[in-house]
């Protein structure tokens, strides 16, 4: 009653003494131009989304407001079963505002999204889509794709361009839907401009017989599309850039696009030392490991897979970590056209990188036993090259009015040398020597891979009814050799003799797997369907590993059979099962199951000894959704899978590459089965620009292969995998977005927590390992076109870890980091940039060193011609010196400290020079 009496004064108050503007206007149906009866329409003011009037549209679906106050205004129409009509107004005193004939549309037909007139909603939820509309998000003009990500709620960018979104990694950019030079996102975010996209769109990209059935495989990446702008898809664009600095550093490349309708032609180059752009290709889990031992069948995807090993010769991928000083050479071209009404597309990458990486890194672990501890010194000093070819080719056809053809090649050629020398020292709880090693490690190897992918699609007359069949081949190879040279010294009070090791070692591996997958869909209504799947796959893996000591003649040809095998594992997978779909109006969800029948037959040629085992594999997968309204919706998502030990877990070698940490494989491992869910909540209010993003990852492993390591009293660690019980992972982020409408300041609250318990056994006694991070994060942005440009993100971070064999030593710490940008334009287009990152972190028993770090960039440059699209720049990287390369590592009953080398202080003097030019013709700067 109160609140009505203070409304209905001020109404008469605003009556009395102010003067009004007049506002009116028509509702009708945008198809049947019918009017719109009863439509409600709201005016709010723009500031505090406060209501000042009310009304509804008489039969001729016409409205009026007489008595509005001067200012900035929204005016709001909704109507059942349409999209809402929202416009900014801003009226004066004694105005009158027509808006004329408001074509309302039908929600069925914008895919549930909501319009909004002169400035569309800035995010929307779009199913499992989150999409960003690039214009609602300032950035300056020139501004690359990168600068626009780092505006947008829910996405972190680091130093390096790593892409976070919703607190997983992004694996691909896609422009248009298309792959765009395949998989180093940077090569897209630092390179298109920010004003060519109409669209960003965050999703898990699902394998593309996934996506048409609904049947999940377990294929999810992380992934960015960035759908262009119309107007922009015809003409040419790229970039042009040449630096030259102080000690010896320089970074130039060139990009060049050329887009005509659905014609996409790109070139890049890259030669640079500073290890910004063009390094990090994703593919070191398929190819590029020089001593691939670890071959993995996985049970979700149906074919195998490779991943790292325990051999110090396998260390490196053939990437650009951040760590060391890197040299590259790089390029490639894109092709990419759809022709005869889209009916045919063909999408062509090749590339080629020459990548040369040197460095030093050191770290201080500390050992945690039953009844002591150890602590370890070691250094590396590497040198690591590697020439890298690759190509790819998506071939897709329209075969009849409802069957499509498309067939994915790709093929890679790696030739790598490796080079390292490492030392330790192990330090017994008093600090007395245990042991000390150096070694010296050179390879040599020759990856090869080709992938082949067909998936044929078929859509009957009956709307829902489908067929698809996939036929997947994946073929690798490894042909690697090397030496090892290694000498180990016990403590004083050892009696132990020095044990020495000069060896000669070579590697052959080889895989070819087979999977093939048919998929039928019926619907049982219009809102229901039903999926049956049946999959055949097979495969056959070789592991040739030989160790040679020097003969008496000086030869390496003495077989060393304890470190030699050759090793064969074949396999044939059965699969088949159910999925029922729902999607109703709000309400979607799945549940089925898939149930597979695996034969192994694992084969040791040298001993002569054979395995045959059978496996029964579950695959249980669940999913819903609710969509609350149309910008709000909660999803969750489960499902479980058995996941097969590897070869080299199975392989009954021992690994000598390092002495004093040798790993023998387990041939008796069982398999172990992984439940995991995900729990997603995005709301996101258009009106006033807040939104929040809340997601929740958790899994827990039976029988999971973990480890059990034997340290002996001079300080040798035996280890091979074993399964285990009770391992589990629980992880959430939440991120809370909002705009300060008077300062015209975007800002966003994050906070982040992981939980994680792992098993080991060390010693003969069962481990427990807890971990718990908690991080909180801010940031906020606000620029004013032409003039300046500032943005702020601190993040605080707290670890602790303990262990249950020693539940006395706790490991805490704080991290604290800071990243400051800002820029300033100055009159005559002269601009100023700088940034800053600061680095802080306790010290701990272990972590005892000040590596606290202050990376201070800045450049100062001027802008040329009317577009402004020539840039001189005079710029300073590590200003203070302070770029020191370091990580911790916290894991089980180990952790550990690492330093290494990286790129530091150096002046540049670069030019870069963007062009382009649109379909039509527009006058030159």
């Amino acid at each position: 009653m109160r609140l009505t009496l203070f409304t209905a004064l001020l109404v008469i108050g605003q009556s009395l003494f102010a003067q009004h503007a007049v506002l009116r206007g028509l509702v009708s149906d945008t198809a049947e131009h019918t009017p719109l009866f009863q439509s409600s329409i709201m005016v709010l003011q723009s500031k505090d989304s406060f209501l000042i009037s009310f009304t509804r549209a008489d039969v001729h679906g016409a409205f009026s407001f007489s008595r509005l106050p001067a200012g900035k205004l929204i005016c709001k129409i909704s109507h059942p079963g349409y999209a809402e009509y929202v416009t900014e107004l801003e009226l004066k005193d004694s105005s009158e505002i027509n808006l004329g004939k408001i074509p309302m549309i039908l929600k069925s037909q914008l895919l549930q999204e909501v319009v909004v007139h002169g400035n569309m909603a800035a995010i929307r939820i779009n199913g499992d889509t989150l999409e960003f509309k690039a214009d609602s998000f300032k950035v300056q003009q020139g501004a690359t794709v990168e600068e626009l990500l780092k505006r947008l709620p829910g996405i972190q960018i680091d130093k390096n361009g790593k892409i976070t979104a919703q607190g997983q990694t992004v694996k691909k950019v896609l422009v248009d839907g298309e792959e765009f030079f395949g998989d180093d996102p940077t090569l897209v975010t630092q390179n298109l401009r920010a004003d060519m996209v109409d669209k960003v769109q965050v999703f898990d990209k699902k394998s593309d017989q996934a996506a048409f059935t609904g049947i999940d495989d377990g294929e999810k990446n992380k992934t960015i599309n960035l759908q262009l702008k119309e107007n922009k898809k015809n003409g040419y664009f790229g970039k042009v850039e040449a630096g030259a600095g102080s000690n010896g550093y320089y970074n130039n490349q060139v990009m060049f696009n050329l887009f005509k309708n659905k014609l996409k032609f790109s070139g890049y180059g890259i030669l640079s030392n500073v290890g910004t752009i063009g390094l990090n290709w994703q593919d070191n889990n398929s190819y590029g490991q020089s001593f691939a031992s670890s071959l993995d069948y996985d049970e979700t995807m149906g074919y195998f897979t490779y991943s790292g090993s325990n051999d110090d010769l396998d260390s490196w991928g053939g990437q650009y970590n951040g760590q060391g000083l890197p040299v590259v050479k790089t390029g490639g071209l894109h092709f990419n056209n759809k022709w005869n009404q889209d009916k045919q597309s063909v999408n062509l990458n090749y590339k080629i990188l020459d990548l040369d990486v040197t460095g030093q890194n050191a770290s201080r672990s500390e050992y945690i036993l039953p009844d002591t501890l150890y602590y370890t010194n070691s250094t590396q000093a590497f040198h690591n090259h590697i020439l890298r070819n690759k190509a790819s080719g998506i071939f897709e056809m329209t075969l009849d009015s409802g069957s499509t053809l498309k067939i994915n090649v790709d093929a890679s050629k790696d030739h790598k040398t490796t080079q390292s020398a490492y030392t330790s020292e192990y330090l017994a709880e008093d600090s007395s020597l245990v042991n000390r090693n150096k070694r010296q490690v050179t390879t040599v190897g020759d990856p090869e891979k080709l992938n082949t992918n067909l998936l044929w699609r078929k859509k009957f007359r009956k709307k829902g009814r489908t067929l698809s069949f996939n036929f997947k081949e994946e073929y690798q190879s490894d042909n690697s050799s090397g030496y090892l040279n290694s000498e180990t010294k016990f403590g004083k009070d050892s009696l132990q003799p020095e044990q020495l090791t000069d060896q000669y070692k070579t590697f052959r591996n080889k895989t070819l797997a087979l999977d093939s997958r048919l998929v039928y869909t019926e619907p049982l209504s219009a809102i229901s369907s039903l999926a049956i799947n049946y999959g055949l796959s097979g495969g056959n893996s070789q592991s040739d590993r030989n160790s040679f000591n020097k003969s008496a003649v000086g030869k390496y040809d003495a077989i060393d059979s304890a470190y030699s095998n050759d090793y064969h594992f074949s396999l044939l997978t059965q699969k088949t099962g159910l999925l029922y779909n729902f999607s109703g109006r709000k309400l979607h969800f799945n549940i089925g199951s898939d149930i597979g029948f695996t034969g192994f037959k694992q084969q040791n040629l040298d001993s002569g000894l054979s395995l045959n085992r059978h496996f029964v594999n579950w695959y249980p997968q669940s999913s819903i959704s609710y969509k609350f309204e149309q910008q709000n919706v909660l999803s969750f998502r489960y499902s479980g899978r058995t996941q097969q030990p590897g070869i080299e877990q199975l392989q009954p070698l021992a690994n000598n590459q390092d002495p004093l940490n040798i790993y023998i494989g387990n041939p008796l491992l069982k398999p172990s089965f992984n439940n995991s869910f995900s729990l997603n909540y995005y709301k996101y209010k258009a009106l006033s620009e807040t939104g929040v993003f809340v997601s929740l990852y958790g899994q827990s492993t039976s029988n999971a292969i973990s480890s059990k390591d034997f340290v002996d009293s001079l300080g040798r660690r035996i280890y091979q995998s074993v399964n285990v019980n009770g391992n589990y992972n629980l992880s959430g982020n939440m991120d809370y977005s909002f705009k300060i409408q008077k300062a015209d300041m975007n800002m966003s609250l994050g906070t982040g927590y992981n939980v994680g318990r792992n098993v080991n056994i060390v010693n003969d006694e069962l481990n427990e390992t807890m971990t718990k991070t908690y991080s909180f994060s801010f940031r906020m942005n606000k620029s004013k076109e032409k003039k300046y440009e500032f943005s702020l993100s601190p993040t605080v971070e707290h670890t602790s870890s303990i262990s249950s064999i020693q539940q006395s030593i706790n490991t805490k710490y704080w991290t604290f980091n800071l990243r400051a940008d800002g820029d300033i334009f100055l009159p005559l287009k002269f601009q100023m940039h700088t940034d800053c990152e600061f680095n802080f972190r306790q010290k701990t028993s272990v972590f005892d060193v000040n590596n606290n770090t202050i990376f201070w960039n800045a450049w100062f440059g001027k802008k040329f011609f009317k577009k402004e699209n020539l840039l001189l720049k005079i710029q300073a990287n590590d200003i203070l010196n302070q770029n020191i390369g370091f990580n911790r590592v916290v894991n089980s009953n180990y952790v550990s400290q690492n330093t290494y080398t990286t790129i530091q202080r150096y002046l540049m003097l670069s030019l870069v020079w963007n062009f382009a030019k649109a379909g039509s013709a527009q006058p030159k700067p």
